[in-house]
This record gives structure tokens, C-alpha cells and sequence, in this order.
């Protein structure tokens, strides 16, 4: 969600050190029972295409669509029930969907393989699988290098993916499995992969969150920061990572955290979207504690190179499916006067602004549909889901390139390289 955090004290002992580290595939299981059909779908030979076929994957209520990306035509409708979340893996063709179980893997149809100097690209129908990697209420996935972490915040469990291996079990018609995974007390958190095994990682529990730790693949604590209040949503910027707090946000960076104050007492980065060719985190910006919903007008740049917070006031109020970011970094914000911005990340000048939806209001109720940006390659989607359109924005230009009617309001939306 697009990827998002939290994090505290371990409870049962003093230690903060993870209770538990394993290689593990107990925690992969069949997803009978999660909504779904018990029966996996047989999948027809792949087709070799000219290209990739970049699709959009979107939930809506009672099932998931996937659409191809470049003409918006739906290709797939799969039923499944309850209220569901699409987490992209990074490998250009799968997505976890959070389930009752836990992350189940649904197999968006669209890949391209390495022959040599060139590449072969191939589609298939999209297919709900029967794997689920089991988890009490499945949280935040984040893919950063070559693996990717699952989080449970009902049992603090966090399970390590290597990206590379999907390519390989899709050709054994089976699923990667974990290669590790770890233990802390439950919370509402988030982990993330650095370079060497280590792990980046939120420390909590159901009462209170504030710290932040990086330990390395034996579990051993490397560094901490105690100073996130209400520690929430992370980001990669081009060299560093990113995590929000109620009082500002907190950068690893070089081996360390540094803590980059917001200018209110209570200024809360609770959902952020980086970049890999910017140092620049955008953020969202809260700074009403009692607020049931507060909608923001201001949104947050932290360069993470010169350790600096900026706001920008982008003229209308956001959801946290409103950030993005363009190719070049620009940053995105979908406001509900239906306008899509472009922003400097480095100076915070607005420099586009397109008329894309209607305007529109925040639900109260954060699992209700609402406008969603969702960015892939050099094109923005935006759902309008109380007027059932898709919208396909031209970043460079502005232009809406295309709209199709939807055949139900679509809520959680992402996508797939191919």
C-alpha cells in the first residue's frame, strides 16, 4: 500500500531481542477456508507476448479484479470474501492478499524472464493459490533488496521471502518458501530488510510503540531509537530508510538513526512513499491528537541527506491513499478537489496540478473505498470508486489518458510490472 508501521518494548522479559529467530515453512499452509475456494483454478499454458503486460490488481466487495494496465479492460474476476488487502511482493508478478489466515498468494498472471542479452514475457490467467503464509492479523508488507518481510500484528511474527525464489517455485507450480523467520511481542508493526541479514524493525505492544531497532541475522541488537512516539509507516528514500512518528520521523541511515523533529508538538507522519532516485520522503502531516479523522491540508518533505522537514500546503485535504511517487521522484498527492499534484521534492513547489475525479470526502471508516493513486511506470491510476471509473493519468503531461466504468467500486488497488 502500497507499503506502511509501528513499533515498542518487548514484554515477558527485559531483553529486546527477538524471542525467537528459525529457518521455517510450518508457517506456509493451504488457504482452505480463508474465503476462497479450497480448489486452485487450473491455469492455461503461458502465452509468450511481444512485452511485458504491466495488470492492475483491485479488491472491491466480494472479490479481487485484475485489469490489463495499458487499455483497462478487465481480465479477471476472483471471488473471495471479507475485507481484503493487496500487498505487491516486488517480483513483477504477485501480490499477497491479507486474509483472515494470513498473506495469501494470488498469482497476478504476468511475468518476464532473463535469456541471455534479452528477456521473454509470457501471461496467464490470474489465479488465487491455495498458499497462504499463516499470520494473526497480517500487517504490513515491505520488499526492499531481495527479500520481503511479512509482519503479523496479532502474533508479532515476521517472515523473511527471498524474491528471486518466486520465479523458481512458479516453474515447480509451488510457492517460495520462509527462509526465516522471527518472534516479538504483538503489535501493530513493521520490518524491513537491510543488507548483510540485518533487519530494521519496530518494537511494541497493544498499549504503546516508540522504538525502532536494527538487528543483525543473529538477533542481536545493533542500534535503537526509543525516540518515535507512535512509531508508524516506513519508506526507502535513494540511501536511506524512513519511519514515521507522532512528533516527526526517524532516518537510518549509515549505520544509525537520526530523529528529524516535526515543527508542532504533536506532528504526526503516519504514511509515507519514497523513492529510489530521491533522497526525499513524502509524508503525510497530522497535528490534531483528538481528531477522530483529521484532514490534512499539509504534507511533509524530509530530505534525508540533510536531515531537513519541510511542509508543503497542497491547497486540499488527503487520504493515506493519496501519495505517490513519479519516476523521477516527483512527489504525488490525489487531493479530494479531484486534482492530482506534482511536487518538487526538493524545493516543495507544486509544479502540476490535473483534474482527474470529482471531488470527494474521507470516510470516517478506514476500510470504506475512497480515491486510490496507484502508480506504475510512467502512468498514474486513480479509483473514483463512488462513480465506478478507473482513471489512467499520463504523469509527464497531466493527461488523462483513458477512463473506463468499473464493474463495482473498487477499493484497495495495485499492481504488477509484468
Amino acid at each position: 500500500m502500497a507499503l506502511a508501521a509501528t513499533g515498542l518494548l518487548l514484554s515477558a522479559c527485559s531483553t529486546e531481542e527477538s524471542t525467537d529467530s528459525n529457518k521455517s515453512d510450518s508457517t506456509v499452509t493451504n488457504a482452505e477456508g480463508s474465503g476462497a475456494a479450497s480448489e486452485e483454478k487450473e491455469q492455461s499454458a503461458p502465452e509468450e507476448t511481444a512485452g511485458p503486460s504491466p495488470r492492475l490488481v483491485a479488491t472491491y466487495d466480494g472479490g479481487i479484479l485484475t485489469l490489463d494496465a495499458k487499455t483497462l479492460k478487465v481480465i479477471d474476476d476472483t471471488k473471495i470474501e471479507g475485507f481484503n488487502r493487496l500487498n505487491p511482493v516486488g517480483d513483477g508478478r504477485t501480490v499477497l492478499v491479507s486474509t483472515k489466515d494470513g498473506f495469501q498468494v494470488f498469482d497476478a498472471g504476468a511475468w518476464t524472464e532473463p535469456h541471455g542479452d534479452h528477456t521473454h514475457s509470457y501471461v496467464t490467467e490470474p489465479k488465487l493459490t491455495n498458499t497462504t503464509y499463516k499470520a494473526e492479523k497480517p500487517g504490513h508488507v515491505v520488499p526492499h533488496g531481495d527479500s520481503v518481510l511479512l509482519f503479523g500484528d496479532g502474533d508479532g511474527s515476521i517472515q523473511e521471502l527471498k524474491i528471486s525464489d518466486f520465479p523458481n517455485a512458479y516453474r515447480e507450480d509451488k510457492q517460495p518458501e520462509v527462509v526465516e523467520k522471527h518472534e516479538v511481542t504483538p503489535h501493530h508493526g513493521v520490518a524491513i530488510a537491510l543488507k548483510d541479514g540485518k533487519i530494521l524493525r519496530t518494537n511494541g505492544n497493544e498499549d504503546e510503540r516508540h522504538t525502532v531497532v536494527v538487528q543483525d541475522k543473529n538477533d542481536k541488537i545493533l542500534t535503537k531509537t526509543d525516540q518515535c512516539p507512535g512509531v508508524h509507516g516506513e519508506a526507502a528514500a535513494k540511501d536511506a530508510i524512513g519511519v514515521g512518528c507522532e512528533n516527526g520521523i526517524v532516518i537510518y541511515k549509515d549505520g544509525k538513526f537520526t530523529k528529524v523533529n516535526a515543527p508542532d508538538k504533536y506532528g504526526r507522519i503516519g504514511n509515507q512513499a519514497g523513492s529510489k532516485v530521491s533522497p526525499v520522503i513524502l509524508g503525510d502531516y497530522k497535528v490534531d491528537k483528538d481528531a477522530e479523522l483529521e484532514r490534512p491540508t499539509r504534507i511533509s518533505l524530509t530530505n534525508t541527506d540533510t536531515d531537513q522537514l519541510k511542509l508543503v500546503d497542497v491547497e486540499a485535504s488527503y487520504s493515506f491513499r493519496s501519495l505517490g511517487r513519479a519516476p523521477e521522484g516527483e512527489a504525488l498527492v490525489l487531493g479530494t478537489d479531484g486534482n492530482l499534484r506534482k511536487i518538487d521534492p526538493n524545493t516543495g513547489q507544486i509544479i502540476g496540478k490535473y483534474k482527474v475525479t470529482d471531488e470527494w470526502r474521507e470516510s470516517e471508516t478506514w476500510q470504506d473505498p475512497r480515491p486510490t493513486l496507484f502508480v506504475l511506470g510512467k502512468y498514474a491510476y486513480v479509483s473514483e470508486p463512488d462513480a465506478q471509473k478507473l482513471h489512467k493519468v499520463d504523469i509527464a503531461t497531466g493527461k488523462v489518458v483513458k477512463t473506463v466504468d468499473t464493474p463495482d467500486a473498487l477499493n484497495e488497488l495495485t499492481g504488477v510490472t509484468g
